[in-house]
């Protein structure tokens, strides 16, 4: 984001009048500065021209129930310390805390706190456009899904989104069709999805955090993500989901608690990370741990590279039903699976002994969940005590060639 220089003539307006403000817009010169002094500001706002505008402690916006809070009609404007609330609720109108119209570029939304339903902040087709520390809170009323998202940006380009607080909103960040973001730092919690992108490329994300959430961070028909060192805590459906998502990296996240409780049949399982339909990803140095399945794999996910990940007491460490052999390993690094008893004969902490965290067995109850009473009995014991004593090169399933004997040590940020 480019430097905005003010020009000498930019003037300080004290705006004390709540019933003043739209006026006081209207009057400003371009690069002046609106500050607003404690009171109520009723009505919705319009931001025709390159302004600054910063609320003082008690300056508040109130929407009155309708329409958006404040519209922003030009580039190079900056909103500070603002508190906005009780916007109108009606997503088709794009009612918002703040809406910034198609084509507007250069916009700082910082230190603020929207309280509303519908989109807390939402734009379309701009381009550098910061967000950062603001905290947007959404309705804890109604279905998830009729909730507007705390951060909603269609075909932006280069958007900062760091140090926000988002909770009780559809999803926090929905991120569709722009490129070169960055998401650091953010928190959400009471939501759909913590972080959502569809149809975005060259993007990062760093550091954040999502709990109490459906799911952590979906990359959804996008690509050359880089998404890591970011925490997922007690989520139900998933803590990272690559569906169609292709060329990205997932390194150094931790997902710990993914566990459905409203599961009622199986494959509505939590899972650690979920890979549907995506290829020539890489998937390293992750913590996927105490999960109902640490990672899901179905439909065309097997053309990914996924090494020194940890598996740390999941229920199953993955689920796999395809029908091809899947190697987990690159360049004789595997994984490391907290259920795995190997030897490693030459001391260079990877076993000689390959690992397949799921046999025939689990393979066959899962394509028949109405057996799984059979898994504790003496039988399956029996026929899985006899394929390991064989060891049966598998003809389909995952395979790490190369497991590791400790966990492998990861660089934090």
């Amino acid at each position: 984001m480019g430097i905005l220089i003010l020009p000498s003539t930019a003037a300080e307006i004290q705006v004390k009048d709540p019933l003043s403000l739209q006026l006081k817009i209207q009057q400003a010169h371009s690069y002046d500065t609106l500050v607003l002094h404690p009171a109520v500001f009723q009505g919705q706002f319009i931001i025709d021209k390159p302004l600054i505008i910063i609320g003082k402690p008690g300056a508040e916006i109130d929407a009155l129930g309708y329409g958006s809070a404040i519209t922003i009609a030009s580039s190079d404007v900056k909103l500070r310390s603002l508190k906005i609330v009780n916007w109108g609720a009606d997503q088709y109108e794009l009612n918002a805390a703040i809406l910034i119209n198609d084509g507007i570029n250069n916009v700082l939304i910082e230190n603020n706190e929207l309280w509303g339903p519908s989109f807390g902040i939402r734009a379309d087709n701009g381009d550098f456009l910061s967000i950062k520390n603001n905290v947007i809170t959404g309705s804890s009323q109604g279905h998830i899904l009729d909730r507007g998202d705390g951060i909603y940006l269609k075909r932006v380009d280069n958007a900062v989104i760091q140090f926000n607080e988002i909770k009780h909103v559809r999803d926090g960040i929905y991120l569709e069709s722009g490129k070169y973001s960055l998401v650091s730092d953010n928190y959400f919690v009471n939501q759909q999805y913590g972080l959502h992108y569809m149809y975005t490329a060259h993007d990062e994300a760093f550091n954040n955090y999502a709990e109490d959430v459906d799911g952590g961070f979906a990359l959804m028909s996008s690509e050359k993500i880089k998404l890591h060192h970011n925490r997922v805590q007690s989520a139900q459906r998933f803590g990272v989901l690559l569906n169609m998502t292709n060329h990205s990296e997932v390194s150094a996240n931790r997902v710990n608690k993914i566990v459905n409780s409203h599961a009622k049949v199986a494959g509505s399982e939590g899972r650690g990370m979920f890979i549907y339909g995506a290829r020539d990803n890489a998937v390293f140095d992750n913590n996927f741990s105490n999960s109902e399945v640490g990672i899901y794999m179905a439909m065309g996910g097997e053309g990914n590279k996924i090494y020194r990940n940890q598996f740390i007491n999941n229920q199953a460490q993955v689920k796999y039903v395809g029908d091809s052999l899947v190697e987990w390993s690159y360049e004789r690094q595997g994984n490391y699976w907290s259920r795995f008893i190997g030897w490693d004969l030459t001391g260079n902490g990877i076993s000689e002994q390959a690992y397949q965290p799921s046999d025939q067995l689990d393979r066959l109850y899962w394509l028949y969940p109405e057996a799984q009473f059979l898994l504790k009995s003496p039988v399956a014991q029996l026929l899985r005590w006899t394929q390991h004593q064989f060891k049966i090169m598998p003809e389909s399933g995952v395979i790490d060639s190369f497991p590791m004997m400790s966990p492998p040590q990861v660089d934090r940020l």
